[in-house]
């Protein structure tokens, strides 16, 4: 049948702040109990913010609170006897903690019972040996039985099963506990029934009422009518807690009339003696010796046990005693600092006096052994303050710097009062959280930057980096360049960053004939709120390359044609013919320029200061020297590789300035081919130029003796030279003695194209003022000339006709001794 009880709960209110409920156990969950606001008189909405919550020490969680109303409920049904045990009253302490601000309350539920356990027998089944000889009124100890429950609804009355020959009778110990006895009311026959079956009930004074039954198996003998006596039915004795195995307790004796082996007793734990205090414990058989076998403690400070004696008689009878045994605390549990609450991290901006955590000290010593003082060490910026109870808080005593401390591990000592004490140590470690209170730092607030010019775009010229204290995104440093003009263009046309990394790249080609230096910030930026923010000054320097050649700048050319200067042909050795000008728009010794002697038509005659420019002479002039020249002068840098121009001169030895100037391209650069050929093409041509000329020689002697026979007294020839079997000139020919030779004494006339080389190769300069060609000639050396010096014949070669400036004259027939 189900029982529904009815809650009840008392409030009361005590000076310190304490609330205590009475409630019934085993009261079904949801069941209301009380609201915590209103006794406490709390306004319930603020409960929540408050963080409200109860703290206990028990495994399982009885109750159930509302933080939203302050309703307090059962979450769970209590089990009296499983809380409390064996004890009288049974209490449920709570603490009740809210912050902001920190307040505690303490809460006490009164457990009542109600009559939910049945009485029961330690056993099942009783064994009793009664020698048949024994007369009615003797009397046997049956055991007790057990009730969890407390007053009226613990065990009132026992009864037995109806027979003839026992009954049941209440008897009182010494202090005050009844228990059974089986008395024997008329004679036993072992004859007629050996063995006696009995059931004894044991009922409580609960409603509805319990009852719990146990079988008494009675076995008649036939000896031994004596049981063993204790002097005392109940002993007393006190120990400590910390009591090795082996120490003495108490000895118990007992008397027995019978001799022999019914006289002789055995001691033992009675099987009323629960199994956990039978292991605690050990009792000598023979002597009643009652020692220590275990690991005692204070928390239970009475230790109940029952002793039998039991006589050897071949019907052994036995009688009980109580053994209690006090048990006397000493200093050996250690303080135990519970971490109820903890903030960590906490942000380096805390300000002092935050509470960082609420701390539970307990210690299950009694008296002064229970009593805990806290402390941490003094060189932190943190302190201990007490709370209430055994309730700490930790809170800050001074201002924080993640930067320099990022965590800290506190240790809470707690020593009790004990004598010797005990320290428990417990270490909590609390981490700073890092704020944005550092901005990025660049190892310097300028620096110098020098790039080459000419550089490929997208290249990578260099690499900011700045560091920042602060982790996480506080710490995260991001690049950025400033935007500024530079010469009436944006820096972002120049350069570029990377964000992440700090490189700067170029963007485009620098030119340092263009831009030489400019300067411009970097900013490095965090990712914290409020971002903080940097500069970095960057001179940047475009260093010069070797990518500009001179420019010559005196004498210029103009329309392609070449400058000419005039020197007195009476010229001494170092006159100054003239001095060339040449500039470099790089810098340094990209721009440091020498000047040098390229070429020249005759070598020996002209010279240039590789410093100054000056083109001088080297010698006097002489009568023989050709009356125009040609020179080739090469100014270079100093660069690496050097760069080079070249600048091309003609000079005209006159004492006037003549009326029209000479031609100074075609006929000079011929020379200059001519003494570029390599060695080998000229021994080549000079090999057939010998071969050719003895052939010529030939020719000559069979036309002179010709032209002797049909000749005029000055002697001439006349006639046409044929070339490869055609008719190419037509010439008459005067033959004078040679010291009466003179340039228009010999005339060779013709019309035609020259196309075959047959002896000498010569250069044909045609001027703009002069369609003749003057060849001086001696017996095969011909040369350009413009007069008669040292040659022994002149022909005259007038309007000759030609596809080319540049044309090969092939004389193939002349007159002998010209």
């Amino acid at each position: 049948m189900r029982v529904h009880l009815m809650v009840f709960c008392l409030i009361s209110y005590t000076v310190n702040g304490q609330i205590e409920y009475s409630i019934s156990e085993e009261t079904e969950r949801g069941v209301f109990v009380g609201n915590i606001a209103k006794d406490l008189g709390i306004d319930a909405t603020t409960l929540s913010l408050r963080k409200f919550r109860m703290i206990t020490s028990s495994s399982k969680q009885y109750f159930n609170l509302d933080v939203s109303t302050g309703t307090l409920s059962v979450n769970e049904p209590i089990d009296r006897e499983q809380v409390c045990e064996l004890k009288t009253t049974c209490f449920l302490n709570y603490e009740l903690v809210l912050e902001n601000p920190l307040e505690l309350y303490k809460m006490e539920f009164k457990i009542q019972d109600i009559n939910d356990n049945s009485p029961r027998f330690p056993l099942n089944e009783y064994h009793l040996n009664v020698a048949e000889f024994l007369s009615p009124g003797a009397r046997f100890t049956l055991p007790n039985a057990q009730d969890f429950d407390e007053g009226a609804n613990s065990v009132q009355t026992y009864s037995l099963s109806p027979n003839e020959h026992f009954r049941l009778e209440m008897q009182t110990r010494g202090d005050g506990s009844k228990y059974p006895e089986l008395v024997l009311e008329k004679p036993l026959d072992r004859e007629q029934q050996s063995t006696h079956r009995l059931v004894i009930t044991a009922k409580d004074g609960g409603n509805p009422e319990r009852s719990g039954d146990a079988q008494v198996i009675v076995t008649v003998l036939d000896t031994n009518d004596n049981a063993p006596a204790f002097e005392h039915s109940l002993y007393r004795a006190s120990i400590l807690e910390n009591s090795p195995n082996g120490t003495l307790v108490t000895k118990v004796h007992a008397t027995d009339l019978d001799e022999g082996q019914n006289g002789e007793i055995r001691y033992s734990f009675s099987n009323s003696t629960s199994a956990d205090v039978q292991r605690l414990f050990l009792i000598h058989p023979q002597t009643g010796e009652v020692k220590v076998n275990g690991i005692l403690d204070g928390q239970r400070p009475v230790l109940e046990m029952f002793i039998e004696a039991r006589d050897k008689g071949a019907f052994g009878m036995s009688s009980t005693a109580k053994l209690l045994v006090e048990v006397t605390d000493v200093n050996n549990n250690a303080p135990e600092v519970t971490i109820m609450s903890l903030s960590s991290p906490i942000p380096e901006d805390a300000v002092p006096g935050t509470v960082i955590a609420l701390l539970s000290v307990l210690d299950k010593d009694p008296g002064e052994n229970g009593q805990v003082t806290c402390q941490i060490s003094a060189d932190i910026p943190f302190q201990l303050k007490p709370s209430f109870d055994s309730y700490y808080s930790l809170v800050t005593d001074g201002l924080l710097d993640r930067e320099l401390v990022s965590e800290y591990n506190i240790t809470i000592t707690a020593r009790d009062l004990g004598s010797p004490p005990i320290v428990t140590q417990t270490t909590v470690l609390v981490q700073i959280a890092d704020v944005n209170d550092n901005p990025p730092n660049f190892a310097r607030q300028s620096c110098d930057i020098s790039v080459a010019e000419n550089n490929l775009p997208g290249a990578s010229l260099f690499q900011v980096s700045a560091s920042d204290p602060d982790i996480s995104g506080n710490g995260q440093v991001s690049y950025a360049l400033r935007d500024i003009d530079i010469a009436d263009s944006s820096l972002s046309s120049f350069l570029s960053v990377n964000s992440e990394n700090g490189n700067i790249y170029a963007k485009s080609t620098f030119d340092y004939e263009q831009l030489r230096s400019f300067h411009f910030q970097v900013i490095a930026k965090d990712n914290g709120s409020p971002a903080l923010s940097a500069a970095l000054n960057v001179n940047m320097f475009i260093t010069d390359q070797n990518d500009n050649a001179p420019v010559i700048l005196y004498p210029g050319a103009r329309n392609g044609s070449v400058a000419v200067e005039i020197v007195p042909r009476l010229a001494d050795a170092g006159y100054l013919v003239t001095k060339v000008v040449a500039d470099d728009a790089d810098s340094g010794q990209n721009a440091w320029l020498s000047y040098h002697l390229q070429h020249s038509s005759d070598s020996s005659l002209f010279k240039v200061l590789p410093n100054t420019g000056e083109l001088r002479t080297t010698r006097s002039m002489r009568s023989t020297d050709s009356i125009k020249h040609k020179v080739v002068i090469l100014v270079k840098d100093n660069g690496e590789p050097s760069l080079s121009s070249t600048v091309a001169l003609g000079i005209l030895l006159a004492d006037s300035l003549p009326q029209a100037l000479p031609d100074f391209g075609d006929g000079m650069e011929g020379q200059e081919q001519l003494t570029s050929q390599n060695l080998y093409l000229i021994i080549s041509l000079a090999s057939i130029s010998f071969v050719f000329l003895g052939f010529l020689l030939f020719l000559l002697l069979t036309r002179f003796f010709h032209c002797r026979t049909n000749s005029s007294r000055s002697g001439c020839c006349s006639g046409c030279c044929s070339v490869d079997g055609h008719d190419k000139y037509r010439f008459n020919v005067r033959m004078l003695p040679r010291s009466h030779l003179t340039p228009d004494m010999v005339e060779v006339s013709g019309v035609g194209k020259l196309t075959q080389t047959y002896l000498y190769r010569a250069s044909l300069g045609v001027g703009p003022s002069n369609n003749n060609l003057l060849l001086n000639g001696d017996a095969g050396n011909l040369f350009n000339g413009a007069g008669l010096q040292g040659p022994t014949a002149c022909v005259q070669v007038r309007k000759v006709k030609s596809d080319h400036f540049n044309a090969v004259l092939v004389v193939s027939c002349f007159s002998y001794g010209i």
